[in-house]
């Protein structure tokens, strides 16, 4: 099957050297403030969705003109996050992988929410992604390829009450079968010794993120 990737832009904390990661062949999802940043810098997302609280009456009118589609919500009646919605939409593309740009910042609850949004996609058997400026994560629940993305640590965190069978290949301090559960940090600030490094596990969902400061 071709591959089909999504890249959602959210209203979180976003930066220009993001839209460098944008393909030529890549759906782009925007939600909320994340729609008018794009269109600022020049980037017209395929679909905007989201209540647009965070931006005004003109900038929305902006929004609409430029977006490919636009999806709004009320911003008190809605179930969904901006993010959430985002993801939805993402779905009806039947896409096999999805990143998150933005889905950070200074809002836990919402950053939580979008980690769990990556567990979400999981399920529906799409590869997701997460990117900040500072992070890169993803999941896994058998064997992950951790490329040098330019970020100095790499950390495993169990997202289930513990993961098994874990083995590294390619890291600094590798491990043979060990098992992480939750609130150990055996996994945090291991690093790469070239370009690439394998992530193995037998059971459990383990997050993987890579960080520099």
């Amino acid at each position: 099957m071709a591959m089909k990737r999504i890249v959602i832009f959210t209203g979180g904390e976003l930066f220009p050297e993001f839209l460098e990661v944008i393909h030529k062949d890549d759906i782009i999802i925007a939600a909320d403030r994340g729609a008018l940043f794009l269109i600022e810098h020049g980037v017209t997302p395929h679909v905007a969705v989201g209540d647009f609280d965070s931006i005004s009456e003109e900038e929305q009118q902006l929004v609409h003109e430029k977006s490919g589609r636009m999806i709004t919500v009320d911003p008190v009646l809605k179930d969904w996050t901006d993010t959430e919605m985002a993801f939805e939409t993402a779905l009806d593309f039947e896409p096999t992988h999805i990143l998150m740009l933005g889905a950070t910042g200074t809002r836990m609850d919402h950053t939580l929410a979008n980690v769990h949004i990556m567990v979400r996609a999981m399920q529906h058997h799409i590869i997701c992604s997460l990117q900040d400026k500072n992070n890169y994560m993803m999941l896994t629940t058998s064997e992950a390829v951790v490329e040098d993305r330019g970020y100095e640590y790499v950390s495993l965190l169990p997202l289930t009450p513990e993961v098994t069978g874990i083995c590294l290949e390619g890291f600094q301090y590798p491990l043979d079968q060990a098992t992480i559960r939750m609130g150990m940090s055996l996994g945090i600030s291991n690093k790469l010794l070239d370009k690439s490094g394998t992530v193995s596990i037998d059971s459990g969902l383990l997050l993987i993120i890579q960080s520099k400061d």
